[in-house]
């Protein structure tokens, strides 16, 4: 069910919102779950990077949306089991079960109308943008070096070590709030700041409040709340590209392979599932079809290279922020994907980038609850003994014969009797 409007995290002053805007989908569920089974369907709450980014910021305004979030969920007549906050790992390693659940790497129903573990399936890799954060996790096929970035799932009955991580601050929101505070204290002007990332003759005003209103932020000391700053557009692909680069620090230890921002990641290995903004911001452009790293590059440097007339004008229905940070989005996404992650001109065509599969949204959330219900056991579970296909149609042909021979020797006496009857008479 999809919510309009922010995350919880963005009612840190005004708790009761956030318990609210649950409503529509609390309301929703209860019209799907039949009323006999309600209190007995439990019910979860996870949060994830924004309400990590608040209790880092504000852990009394975390505990109070929290409050109020169990309040309204207190509301149906359901088995709520709690709300709390998942770890970077956990996210990550979510959304990698919804990705191989929904794509039967995991676990399989069968022909012979049972669930089984798929043999010979590779797994997939999972890769998910936020908007306060965004993780890679994969199976490497390599001992995973730093225990930090390392989680251990047994589903089925097979095993699967994984490399996952979460960045913090740096899902799209986040990251492109960086983007522009690095741009206004490089800017000779302290009140004036040119984005090469937005449209040629776009213009808006932002105050220093509400831009240094982050914990991924820091502001400068010479910095005053209520100062307004001029933003404007140049709309500069290569100037763009340059200052989403800034954001990552790809330098590495060493003898060691990284991600970036010095954190280990082995090799990226296989398949990967791309889905959340990876999805939506390459979606905006056409790009999700499997296209060469050469044609997304090219379409990119074209569209941040238009005039915000221009963009109004293709766009006409399009949101004006959306609109606005189109090209600081989609730069953003192929930086992420290419200087972070380490993906490469052969490795990209193996990321898929997907909204759904099967009508199912991907993401984490699903992931969550197959896990917290078992819904996939760490084992097998155990078969009723029996006879094998094969075992069952020679059984039952054998009593077939048995059958059609015995009948034909009842039919064989009877007639002889008949003929020895007929005679004596």
């Amino acid at each position: 069910c999809s919510l309009a409007g922010p995350g919880i995290s963005s009612y840190a002053d005004d708790p009761a919102g956030a318990g609210a805007s649950l409503k529509p989908c609390l309301d929703k569920a209860m019209q799907i779950v039949p009323a006999e089974q309600q209190r007995d369907t439990p019910t979860y709450l996870g949060a994830t990077a924004g309400m990590r980014l608040l209790r880092e910021q504000n852990s009394t305004k975390a505990e109070q949306v929290f409050a109020e979030v169990a309040k309204a969920i207190g509301r149906y007549p359901v088995d709520f089991r709690g709300a709390r906050i998942l770890t970077g790992n956990e996210e990550g390693s979510f959304g990698w079960i919804t990705v191989n659940y929904l794509l039967e790497t995991l676990v399989k129903f069968s022909f012979a109308e049972r669930w089984e573990h798929p043999q010979d399936t590779e797994v997939l890799g999972a890769l998910d943008l936020g908007g306060a954060s965004t993780q890679i996790t994969f199976q490497p096929g390599v001992t995973i070096e730093d225990k930090n970035t390392s989680v251990f799932f047994r589903l089925y009955g097979t095993d699967y070590p994984l490399y996952t991580h979460s960045y913090l601050c740096y899902g799209q929101t986040q990251a492109l709030k960086m983007l522009l505070a690095n741009l206004h204290k490089d800017s000779p002007s302290p009140q004036q700041i040119s984005h090469p990332c937005y449209p040629r003759g776009y213009q808006e005003n932002v105050t220093t409040a509400d831009l240094y209103n982050s914990p991924c932020v820091r502001a400068p000391s010479r910095a005053k709340p209520a100062q307004v700053l001029t933003v404007t557009g140049t709309g500069d692909p290569a100037a763009c590209s340059t200052a989403v680069r800034k954001l990552f620090n790809s330098s590495c230890g060493v003898h060691r392979t990284c991600g970036f921002n010095g954190v280990y990641q082995p090799p990226v290995r296989g398949q990967f599932f791309a889905f959340s903004g990876f999805y939506h911001n390459l979606h905006f452009l056409n790009l999700t079809g499997g296209q060469s790293l050469r044609s997304v590059n090219a379409a990119i440097k074209h569209f941040c290279n238009s005039s915000w007339e221009k963009v109004q004008k293709d766009f006409p229905t399009m949101n004006w922020a959306r609109l606005r940070d189109a090209c600081a989005a989609t730069s953003y996404t192929l930086t992420l994907l290419l200087q972070g992650y380490k993906f490469n001109h052969t490795t990209w065509l193996n990321i898929h980038f997907v909204q759904q599969v099967a009508n199912v949204d991907m993401g984490w959330t699903l992931g969550y609850m197959l896990n917290l219900t078992n819904m996939i056991p760490p084992e097998t579970p155990p078969r009723v003994i029996g006879l094998q296909r094969t075992n069952w149609v020679v059984a039952t042909v054998s009593l077939a014969i048995m059958l059609i021979l015995i009948f034909c020797l009842l039919t064989a006496m009877c007639c002889q009797k008949n003929s020895f009857g007929y005679e004596s008479l």
